[in-house]
């Protein structure tokens, strides 16, 4: 069983995709979940061979994942301890508008891919929005 630490880990397994190198999709779930919050600032995270081995994931490409994050600014270490998410508040920013600007371009890609107009796009935007509002949806 899983510790509690371990656990918010678990859900990434199934989240693989042959179209993105997996170090990738790593440090696209640690900032995800950053982000979000399941990881809050200054909390240590698995060790290269805790998670390699939770996720079923080859060490060196764990390992690459996590020279990325420490290189980027999103993690660091610390001799004897382990591994930290950063506490910089810029980071943290950064990291979330990253993501946002990620999601907004695919959304709008996908949009107009399917034939829709920018004006379009927003009229629906705002459609949906105003209906989530109403359902209390809107975190």
């Amino acid at each position: 069983m899983p510790s509690l630490e371990q656990a918010k880990y678990e859900k990434w397994r199934l989240a693989f995709d042959d179209r993105m190198p997996i170090y990738r999709q790593i440090i696209l779930q640690f900032s995800r979940a950053f982000a979000r919050g399941d990881i809050a600032p200054g909390e240590r995270i698995l060790s290269i061979r805790e998670l390699s081995a939770l996720l079923q994931v080859n060490a060196n490409t764990m390992q690459r994942a996590y020279q990325e994050m420490e290189r980027d600014g999103l993690i660091n270490s610390k001799r004897g301890t382990g591994y930290f998410f950063t506490e910089d508040e810029k980071m943290i920013e950064k990291t979330q508008d990253s993501l946002t600007l990620d999601s907004q371009s695919c959304f709008v890609e996908e949009m107009r891919a399917l034939g829709r107009t920018d004006r379009e796009i927003l009229e629906k935007l705002e459609i949906f929005m105003k209906r989530g509002e109403k359902n209390g949806n809107n975190k």
